[in-house]
């Protein structure tokens, strides 16, 4: 914690460019840390209003452009334009947690400037050895708990699992070598697909997409096609259509990857046995659902006592899906996950005075489509025939309106706040 010994300096004491500072680093911090176009615009214009600032933010998934005046002086004497290129954010809740509350504490008079730029640097620390370790386990457990979830055979949970690993272990590699980070996607499938394949060549069986799927869902792209959808449906059509097109070239190169393993594979003459048969009981798809909720708590880097929080959302808005759909169907069951979600992260927000992500972002996560679009990609592709993966690529469609529909109508029963 910062030292209170002495009493903060008064904002309005603050120089002008000192502001126009402090809302660069938080805007830059946003949208590393995950936040959508729309939620990190709302939350950059609040912050520069009540820093006396007038601020026209634009965002997209690679940059800002931040316009900023003094609304005391005279019309273009003091304005200010920053260009910032960045890469796409991944999400990180306890840091987007603590610069939310940074913010709050700087505006509320408890820190002044230099104070709260001190407190983000602070968050900067490399990851331990240890959390970096996490993260590995965190793909592999993720693997495993979603072919749990679908009641794959033991062998089947077990390829996945190991599949996660060997990709957690690539991922965490790429982040030092840029070039290899390029290709990262293709690759993981590649690894993938190549286990798959000589486990099912070699020693039994297997669910082969399936297990590829849950082996690379870490991967997939589905929350980032709901946040493109999300931010198309808020009239940001330039970042929502960046955001759509990086997803698509996501899965595409996912099916790339596995493609040309299995290619590689005919040519060795490696013949996998495949098969389709998921024969667990209720409790393992219960377990894997525990699972799959710590692991997802872990991968978005949520701070310890969010975890509770983090892996209910998690697990409710799986729930709520499953059984709302048995009675009403798939879409109809997606829908109120997603009000429901979004009602609650809101709640949150509103009553605790944290970000809404908290809630929200773990809650849509097994909702997103981004395993329905590389099946219907890989099913399109292994068999040559466009009507063998529309059925997919229909579903794909369906789950991403139920989501937005659940998206919209839950910010309009409990109106959100804050825009985090």
């Amino acid at each position: 914690m910062l030292s209170a010994m002495h009493s903060p300096t008064p904002l309005s004491d603050a120089s002008y460019a000192a502001r126009i500072h402090f809302v660069i680093e938080l805007a830059e911090r946003l949208h590393a840390y995950g936040t959508t176009s729309q939620r990190l615009e709302g939350a950059i214009t609040s912050i520069a209003q009540k820093l006396r600032l007038e601020c026209e933010p634009w965002s997209n998934p690679t940059g800002l452009i931040l316009t900023f005046s003094d609304p005391l002086r005279p019309p273009g004497d003091s304005d200010t334009t920053r260009v910032i290129r960045l890469p796409p954010g991944e999400n990180d809740l306890h840091r987007l947690g603590e610069t939310d509350r940074i913010a709050e504490d700087m505006l509320a008079g408890k820190l002044n400037l230099a104070e709260a730029h001190a407190a983000m640097s602070a968050l900067d620390v490399p990851p331990s050895r240890r959390a970096k370790l996490m993260q590995v386990l965190g793909f592999g457990l993720a693997a495993a708990a979603v072919a749990g979830v679908l009641r794959l055979p033991w062998l089947d949970i077990s390829v996945a699992a190991v599949n996660g690993l060997l990709i957690g272990a690539l991922v965490l590699l790429s982040d030092s070598r840029p070039r290899l980070k390029e290709g990262v996607d293709a690759i993981a499938a590649m690894v993938a697909a190549g286990v798959t394949i000589l486990v099912a060549s070699l020693v039994a069986p297997l669910n082969q997409n399936t297990v590829i799927i849950a082996s690379l869902i870490v991967l997939l792209p589905g929350l980032a096609l709901t946040n493109a959808i999300s931010e198309l449906t808020s009239q940001h059509l330039v970042s929502g259509t960046a955001r759509f097109a990086g997803a698509v070239t996501t899965v595409l190169k996912l099916a790339v990857g596995t493609v040309i393993a299995l290619y590689i594979a005919d040519l060795v003459g490696l013949q996998p046995a495949v098969r389709a048969l998921r024969p667990q009981p209720d409790w393992v798809e219960w377990v894997a659902l525990l699972m799959a909720s710590f692991a997802f708590a872990v991968l978005f880097r949520g701070h310890r006592s969010d975890y509770p929080k983090v892996m209910l959302a998690a697990a409710s808005g799986y729930l709520i899906a499953r059984y709302a759909g048995l009675a009403l169907g798939a879409p109809a069951g997606i829908f109120l996950a997603a009000l429901t979600i979004t009602a609650a992260g809101n709640a949150y927000a509103r009553w605790c005075h944290r970000p809404g992500a908290i809630i929200r972002v773990p809650g849509i996560i097994m909702l997103v489509p981004g395993s329905a679009s590389l099946r219907g990609l890989l099913t399109l592709i292994q068999q040559q025939d466009v009507n063998a993966g529309q059925d997919a690529m229909l579903a794909v469609l369906n789950i991403l309106l139920a989501l937005i529909a659940g998206l919209l109508f839950g910010n309009l029963l409990l109106p959100a706040r804050r825009n985090l």
